[in-house]
């Protein structure tokens, strides 16, 4: 049997007029599984890229924070020897303590209110979902 190549196409998607409703309803039920998982591996793809990026910086922040805590520790004690030579030791100590624990409060809530949670937020996967929510009410109409 020879194929017309004038004749109808049969991969060619037909009108909605020319479609039953269980067509339809069998089309919306396969079309949603499919957006469904692609919006989940859109969504898996997402956070995989995000804390991979979380991970990279978290280990050059580790790093950086060891080397620098060092450095610090050794200026405090610069800095209590020095105050040391024109004061008791022990008020020479409890000067630099209080000095370091109020640079740390004020680090601790300037961290504190930037962070949050919306900077985690996958954006794309949000946007995407609401756009196929408008997708499927226009199809269900």
């Amino acid at each position: 049997m020879a194929v017309d190549p004038d004749g109808p196409d049969v991969f060619e998607a037909r009108p909605k007029t020319d479609r039953s409703i269980t067509t339809l309803l069998s089309d919306l039920a396969s079309e949603t599984i499919l957006l469904i998982r692609q919006e989940m591996a859109l969504f898996k793809a997402e956070l995989s890229e995000k804390f991979s990026r979380i991970g990279q910086g978290a280990g050059a922040l580790g790093a950086g924070a060891l080397i620098a805590f060092s450095g610090w520790l050794v200026l405090l004690a610069a800095a209590v020897l020095g105050l040391a030579e024109v004061l008791p030791p022990w008020l020479a100590a409890l000067i630099v303590a209080l000095i370091v624990l109020a640079i740390a409060g004020a680090l601790f809530l300037i961290g504190k209110n930037r962070f949050d949670a919306d900077s985690l937020m996958p954006r794309r996967t949000v946007r995407s979902l609401r756009e196929d929510e408008a997708w499927l009410r226009e199809r269900l109409r």
